[in-house]
């Protein structure tokens, strides 16, 4: 597993990093191939908080977790990933076909914004990424790991058209597609 760290209004030591990886490490042995995890440390008003997001084929898994004690919020990261993995290995294996964590897919490429003329829509980010084929229900469960509002894909039970799952307000989830 490879691993990378960021530092938000804290330095962390050698002995956090090394047991950053230790624990996370331990979930390497879910997975096939190599995995790569996103370790962000930060301090905000006296609760220490670790995010952790690890990657692998395609899938993220993201969570955030704040104690008063960098190790403690590292511990229960590790806890509630090896729970998010656990519970959604257990779906797919169950709902969707096989393969669904072994599939490769390229990785998204962010393009660096340009600065905008006087009288136009300002956009401040834009992203380009290949969209994988999969099924409503595997992009339900990618857009709830990555705790988004909405994911889009390609459809795969639509001949691979464009489509997007969403978070109804009134509870649901929504899927637009197109022709």
């Amino acid at each position: 597993m490879r691993f990378t760290f960021v530092e938000k209004k804290v330095k962390a030591s050698d002995s956090l990093r090394s047991y950053c990886e230790k624990k996370i490490g331990k979930l390497d042995r879910f997975f096939r191939t190599e995995s790569e995890a996103f370790v962000t440390f930060s301090i905000e008003r006296g609760r220490h908080i670790a995010e952790v997001t690890i990657k692998n084929n395609g899938m993220y898994y993201r969570v955030t977790e704040q104690t008063g004690d960098m190790y403690a919020s590292i511990d229960s990261a590790v806890a509630s990933i090896e729970r998010q993995i656990r519970k959604n290995k257990t779906r797919l294996a169950k709902r969707l076909r096989d393969g669904a964590f072994e599939r490769e897919i390229v990785p998204p490429v962010v393009e660096p914004n340009e600065e905008p003329e006087e009288g136009e829509f300002e956009i401040v980010r834009t992203k380009r990424f290949s969209m994988k084929p999969m099924t409503p229900e595997e992009a339900i469960l990618q857009m709830n790991l990555l705790d988004h509002e909405f994911f889009a894909f390609k459809d795969q039970e639509n001949d691979d058209a464009f489509a997007v799952v969403y978070k109804r307000k009134n509870g649901g989830y929504g899927l637009i597609e197109s022709d």
